[in-house]
């Protein structure tokens, strides 16, 4: 089989045997999938998928229990915005405005529904994309969403200003909040929203200690042009205009991961798969994106015959999330490469036995490895599951008599000597993000059984993580919840010392620094407080500071760059 031939010998999931052409990206959330969704997170007691049932069964405790009725109520629906500006050429920031609270929600903890989700279930209720909703009408779409809170609002000029207002809705108890507002220039246009972010955040859960700079902090590093690229490249209905829009936002904004995600979608989606891989290259592999964008990566690289490196896009998905699909496609990649699958169509048969293409694919492994017994024994499965499936009855014909073939008019074409496994074709975002729920709560299980100390210690150790890769909001959530659990841990407060100093809160990072101080000698305490001297002209007490840092590490390369400049300002040398 030449290469070529195995890039492009794909076959519908349906089992319907004809091959096609389109590939298609499919990613809201079922309205059956949000509902499951809520019992697992609230209850934990739904197990969609049987591949984590046994672990999920054993972690099951009554700190989960505990922890079931302080998630309830934190799904939220933000609708886009009203324009009461007057200006079509500000529309595009009704959706905007919904994509960052979206996303600092879900940042602070909370569970949002995605523009997919929201755009499925007003397909769903007969509604266009560009429905503008009354009270009523977002109350239903909540309800079809199985929401607990809707956000609404809207936004106006004064001037160069722009105001942001926005009322929460109360779903089950159909009450809504007072209006929240905030304001700014119109270049500071994505710092209002995320000021509005946390007002409406300390609305939905006023003991969430998070400081307003750190929401406004989160969006920071991001260019207002290249956002205004990225939503129109998403609302956009002209494909054409979706790439030139997309385009120009990584080319303003390069490390912009949701832009290199959204321009991906679209290039798998004209299936210029050379340039999917490359799109699907720079997305950010630990943010919300990353195991769609490794999935549609070894997709892409699949339909390019890059075999190999299919193969371990998969794997490094199968590693965090092995479901069915995955595994699935990792088991062709393989095989595409001439070696043995067999081992992974067993393991996605086992994880999804409903699936009937993953049936036919063992089957065609098993055959392939002489095993003609047990292939048809997979086949008569896939057949039972979808009887319609034409390639597969003219195999299980060809594989029983060799010799008969079908030849009557209208019959399926014989089937050849060499079938090819089937590929999964489409990402399901549902069953991922349903999953990489249940870990979630299953790791909120095993942390609970800690001591308080260990705890703070595990919490603050995944706040540093997030601070190392810039994601503030997501570090000083963890280091709250760090030192609520024990504020006698060092680490917590040191940690929330460097988001306070990212952050410009000077005199909060000073108290930190020092209070991590009282608890345990700390470096990268004295170096909060040699920086912040440093750049106030206090060089004495900075050289002070990078001296004591150094005593307690004298490797730390940061220590000596800070010392390097402290002398530079006094003209010494070191």
């Amino acid at each position: 089989m030449t290469k070529a031939r195995a890039a492009n010998s794909f076959r519908q999931p349906a089992s319907s045997g004809k091959a096609y052409n389109l590939p298609v990206v499919r990613t809201p959330f079922l309205i059956r999938v949000l509902k499951a969704r809520r019992a697992a997170i609230c209850a934990g007691c739904v197990l969609v998928f049987s591949l984590f049932s046994v672990v999920w069964a054993l972690a099951q405790s009554p700190a989960e229990a505990a922890g079931a009725a302080a998630d309830r109520g934190r799904i939220l629906l933000v609708l886009p915005f009203d324009n009461r500006t007057g200006q079509p050429s500000l529309e595009w920031i009704r959706e905007a405005a919904a994509d960052l609270l979206t996303s600092r929600f879900a940042s602070a903890g909370f569970a949002p529904m995605t523009r997919a989700d929201r755009m499925y279930a007003l397909d769903h209720l007969g509604l266009p994309q560009g429905f503008q909703p009354s009270r009523a009408s977002s109350l239903k779409l909540a309800q079809t969403l199985d929401a607990d809170s809707i956000v609404v609002g809207n936004y106006s000029t004064d001037g160069t200003e722009i105001v942001a207002e926005a009322q929460l809705v109360d779903v089950p108890h159909l009450r809504m909040t007072a209006p929240v507002t905030a304001r700014g220039e119109m270049k500071d246009m994505i710092a209002v929203f995320d000021s509005l972010a946390w007002k409406l955040t300390r609305e939905l859960d006023p003991s969430l200690n998070v400081g307003e700079e750190t929401f406004i902090a989160a969006g920071s590093g991001l260019r207002l042009d290249a956002y205004e690229q990225y939503i129109r490249g998403i609302t956009e209905p002209d494909q054409a205009e979706r790439l030139r829009h997309l385009e120009q936002a990584v080319k303003l904004s390069p490390g912009f991961s949701p832009a290199w995600m959204a321009l991906g979608r679209e290039d798998y989606q004209s299936q210029q798969y050379e340039r999917a891989v490359q799109a699907f290259d720079k997305v950010d592999r630990s943010g919300p994106d990353g195991l769609e964008a490794d999935f549609y990566r070894g997709l892409s690289l699949l339909f390019s015959g890059e075999y190999a490196q299919a193969e371990q896009a998969f794997a490094d998905v199968a590693r965090i999330l092995p479901l069915a699909e995955v595994v699935n496609n990792e088991g062709v990649a393989v095989s595409r490469q001439g070696h043995d699958g067999t081992a992974l169509f067993v393991q996605a048969a086992s994880a999804d036995p409903n699936g009937a293409d993953y049936h036919f694919n063992l089957a065609v492994s098993l055959k392939r490895n002489g095993k003609t017994v047990a292939a048809l024994n997979e086949l008569a499965q896939c057949l039972k599951l979808h009887p319609a499936d034409g390639e597969a009855q003219s195999l299980a014909a060809a594989w029983k008599s060799p010799s008969v073939m079908p030849t009557a008019a209208g019959a399926d074409p014989p089937a050849t000597i060499d079938p090819l496994e089937r590929i999964v074709r489409t990402f399901d975002a549902s069953a991922f993000r349903q999953a990489a729920a249940m870990l979630d709560q299953m790791d909120a299980t095993r942390m609970a059984a800690l001591t308080p100390r260990d705890r703070a210690l595990k919490l603050s150790a995944q706040a540093k993580g997030f601070f190392d890769r810039g994601l503030l909001l997501e570090a000083e959530r963890l280091d709250q919840s760090a030192v609520a659990a024990d504020g006698q841990v060092a680490e917590a407060h040191v940690g929330l010392a460097e988001i306070r100093e990212r952050t410009g809160d000077s005199a909060g990072a000073r108290q930190e620094a020092h209070r991590a101080l009282e608890l345990s000698p700390s470096a990268d305490a004295y170096l909060v407080l040699g920086r912040l001297d440093l750049s106030e002209n206090h060089l004495t007490e900075a050289k002070s500071e990078t001296s004591e840092a150094l005593k307690l590490d004298t490797s730390n390369q940061a220590a000596r760059e800070l010392l390097r400049q402290v002398l530079a300002r006094t003209g010494q040398s070191q």
